[in-house]
């Protein structure tokens, strides 16, 4: 297989404060759960015996199953790689991007990329997968008329043509070089050439070893195997995913047996002998609305940064499982620099900022709206109030919203409401990839669909990291993040964290860096 001249992803980082035992936090014995057991298995029988249904409980309901949202992380976790899958993907513990639908690829010159496509899949209603599929799935998150949040996370600035060259040879061409473009395309979701290009379905189809059986909305949903997978038979019959808020009682279910795997978990919830963790790519920040006053003034955003004691956020509430972040990346990312240290906790140079901004005309006083999703992580309702206060400390109003994913969304990603005022959006970004271009892709360029500003200058620098390869890569977007960070300062970056999820005991399966955005049912089976 041809692949670009450098090494598409970093090796997968060594996070520094990895846990290895989680103490007596994690000790605790979990209490029971009154009238879970129904709900466990979707209150409606969907699902089989135990010994042929995983059990999943997770912190929230996806807000629909359509593919070109399977980067969000509600969406992706049921989604990617179960249900539907991409022309390669890549391997959470290597790094090395692997073929699935798609058998090589090779680039045929600077801005070409020919594609050899799998000759015996169909998809699970069906039909054919073929080359004009694959283009289809393609252009389809390109569509005006859709708001598909891959095209924004890992296309932006960027043109693609795509051509069936016949059924089993697609080749795609960009309007600029870019040396990791199969790393983008394994973000695309290939679903059947029928699929809308005008509204987003809220079940898509796949050609992966699931299909979807039943989604309760409010309640459940059940994946089935398809029977007429073209790879390796999953070792479970069926999935079923039910969502419960609060972190004890999701580790409860696991602990009691009512569910056979619990994710988003913190320390003290209860997990006990079923606890495990693992280093994920997650970053968690504040994403700071710049197009709104006081917002909108970089002293303003930049007064937030200082105000945040970020040691004693990770020290507390997350009990040390993570480190204080001065980046949206982690280390191991390409483009991460570890000179680039958390902001100091200053909360009178944070004052003397805000001050300058009043005396220069800012509206200081206007009130922020801090806004949280339900479930994003655990202990986001305190990490919320945390953060108001101690940016009430230094001289901001603030107030509090906590919503549902649904609602989030209309604050992550564009179009924004009109009439939002200054907005802090406490967003949780994960790196899947392994290099800086999405995340600036997905946050920092003017054309971002989650961006709230940017500058031609900024443009330029992620457009040159964009088309560089090796060493130079790693150097062009730790400069584009500098930059970012000294005259834009969008984000107050809070910490990268550590995932702990329960397992129970009738479940094999070992979490890694890729766990929190995508769960393959296909490495889960039952304990021997």
């Amino acid at each position: 297989m041809t692949r670009p001249a450098q090494p598409l992803l970093a090796r997968p980082r060594a996070r520094r404060a990895a846990v290895a035992t989680l103490g007596t936090a994690l000790a605790l014995s979990a209490c029971s759960v009154a009238n879970s057991g129904d709900a466990a298995t979707g209150g409606a029988g969907t699902g089989g015996d135990s010994a042929s249904t995983v059990r999943i409980v997770l912190p929230q309901e996806p807000p629909s199953l359509e593919a070109c949202d399977s980067s969000l992380t509600s969406v992706g976790v049921v989604l990617r790689s179960n249900v539907t899958q991409p022309l390669a993907e890549r391997n959470a513990t290597t790094g090395e991007l692997e073929p699935l639908l798609a058998t090589e690829w090779a680039s045929t010159s600077d801005t070409e990329w020919t594609f050899t496509l799998r000759d015996d899949v169909t998809f699970s209603d069906g039909t054919a997968f073929d080359a004009e599929a694959a283009k289809h799935s393609i252009d389809r998150i390109f569509s005006p008329d859709l708001t598909c949040d891959v095209n924004g996370g890992m296309f932006a600035g960027t043109t693609l043509t795509t051509e069936a060259v016949d059924a089993t040879t697609l080749k795609v061409t960009t309007d600029v070089p870019d040396p990791i473009l199969p790393l983008r395309l394994s973000f695309v979701e290939i679903v059947p050439a029928s699929a809308s290009t005008t509204e987003e379905v809220r079940e898509s189809v796949g050609t992966g070893p699931y299909k979807i059986a039943d989604w309760q909305t409010g309640i459940s949903v059940t994946l089935e195997r398809n029977e007429d997978y073209w790879g390796e038979a999953p070792a479970y019959d069926s999935a079923e995913y039910v969502w419960r808020d609060e972190g004890t009682v999701r580790a409860a279910m696991v602990t009691a047996g009512e569910a056979d795997l619990a994710t988003g978990l913190g320390p003290d919830d209860g997990a006990g002998d079923t606890a495990v963790s693992y280093p994920n790519n997650e970053t968690t920040a504040v994403r700071l609305d710049a197009s709104q006053p006081p917002l909108d003034d970089i002293r303003v955003r930049q007064a937030v940064n200082y105000a945040i004691d970020r040691d004693g956020i990770v020290g507390s509430l997350f009990s040390g499982l993570g480190e204080p972040a001065g980046q949206l990346i982690p280390e191991g990312i390409i483009g991460f620099d570890p000179a680039v240290t958390a902001w100091e906790y200053d909360p009178e140079k944070a004052k003397s900022l805000i001050a300058e901004a009043r005396a220069a005309g800012a509206p200081v006083d206007n009130e922020i709206t801090l806004i949280g999703r339900n479930g994003q992580f655990p202990k986001i309702a305190e990490t919320v109030e945390v953060l108001q206060s101690q940016l009430a400390e230094v001289g901001l109003n603030v107030s509090i919203q906590m919503v549902d994913t649904a609602e989030a969304l209309q604050y992550q990603v564009k179009p924004f409401p009109e009439d939002r005022g200054p907005v802090a959006l406490v967003i949780q970004h994960g790196n899947q990839a392994g290099d800086a271009s999405f995340t600036m892709a997905q946050y920092m360029r003017t054309d971002s669909q989650e961006s709230t500003t940017g500058t031609p200058e900024l443009d330029a620098l992620i457009n040159a990291g964009n088309q560089a390869e090796g060493d130079a890569r790693q150097v062009a977007f730790a400069e584009a993040l500098a930059y970012e960070r000294e005259n834009i300062t969008q984000f107050a970056d809070l910490a990268h964290m550590t995932g702990i999820l329960a397992r129970g005991p009738k479940l094999d399966y070992e979490p890694n860096s890729s766990t929190g955005d995508e769960m393959r049912l296909a490495e889960m089976r039952p304990a021997s």
